[in-house]
């Protein structure tokens, strides 16, 4: 458990694929612009990777790379969801899409557009984003 934090449960919209995740109840939402981001209306807030927790469905994985190939588009097999993946700018840690938890844990929803179209740029110069992903 951690204190100042609430756990999330949610998953993808078959339910083959259910996670867990400590985060505030008042998320801060990456809205990123970049080819694949907007394709998919990925929308994220970073964790830590010891903040995530795979409840089941990791055979029902697949994996999408792209360009530099760091980021890692994980997605359901069965429906096509993407409930979380691993970003480029925070290797240690998951993106969590927030409409992909189940309800009642949420308080609020800040939402950050972030220019992925400028990616390196983009990361150079926001203050916080590469520290998102530390315990």
């Amino acid at each position: 458990e951690y204190r100042g934090l609430v756990k999330h449960t949610g998953g993808c919209h078959c339910g083959a694929v259910r996670f867990e995740v400590w985060a505030s109840a008042d998320l801060h939402v990456f809205n990123c612009n970049c080819s694949i981001c907007t394709k998919k209306q990925n929308r994220h807030f970073i964790v830590p990777a010891s903040r995530f927790k795979l409840l089941k469905g990791a055979d029902n994985l697949t994996t999408y790379t792209f360009n530099t190939h760091h980021a890692q588009h994980t997605f359901c097999k069965t429906c096509g969801v993407q409930s979380f993946y691993t970003p480029r700018s925070n290797p240690d840690g998951y993106g969590i899409a927030p409409h992909c938890l189940d309800d009642g844990t949420v308080q609020t929803i800040v939402t950050e557009d972030i220019n992925g179209k400028e990616w390196e740029k983009a990361v150079k110069e926001h203050k916080t984003i590469r520290d998102m992903s530390k315990p």
